[in-house]
């Protein structure tokens, strides 16, 4: 196992809805995260293209990891989706998709985030906008255990 994934999930696989996703976290540090999705049929439309709602799900993870990047192993920062708006600029079939997510402004509780959805040709599939707040025991940055 990556030390990555060691310190990302704390050696864990993806829980849940994330796991049904099957991306992978490429980087994640302070008012940043990156996360790749390699497509399958799974995760395209009935038209063949990647569904929208795959690409809203993928900004809305890392949008909210851009405001929650936790240092400490084992550990991890909350936060609840507030509103979410989602742009499609493009389409895909087939490669690697790359979701980066950057935190834009914030105080203690409350952030904001902007990120967008590239192909593995560089084409922008989508952007997506978001803000976030901070769940109980998350606002400091050594979180809560995992």
């Amino acid at each position: 196992m990556s030390e990555e994934k060691l310190h990302i999930t704390g050696g864990q696989d993806l829980p849940g809805f994330h796991s049904l996703l099957g991306y992978r976290q490429v980087s994640w540090e302070e008012n940043e995260a990156v996360i790749e999705l390699a497509l399958e049929p799974r995760h395209l439309n009935l038209g063949g293209v990647i569904h929208g709602g795959v690409l809203t799900s993928l900004l809305d993870i890392v949008l909210a990891q851009a405001g929650t990047y936790c240092p400490y192993p084992g550990r991890m920062r909350k936060a609840i989706t507030l509103s979410l708006t989602t742009t499609f600029t493009g389409q895909c079939s087939g490669g690697v998709i790359r979701v980066t997510g950057r935190k834009r402004a914030g105080g203690t509780r409350i952030f904001n985030s902007t990120g967008e959805v590239h192909d593995d040709q560089g084409n922008l599939l989508a952007i997506g906008e978001g803000t976030f707040r901070i769940r109980s025991g998350s606002d400091k940055p050594e979180g809560v255990p995992i």
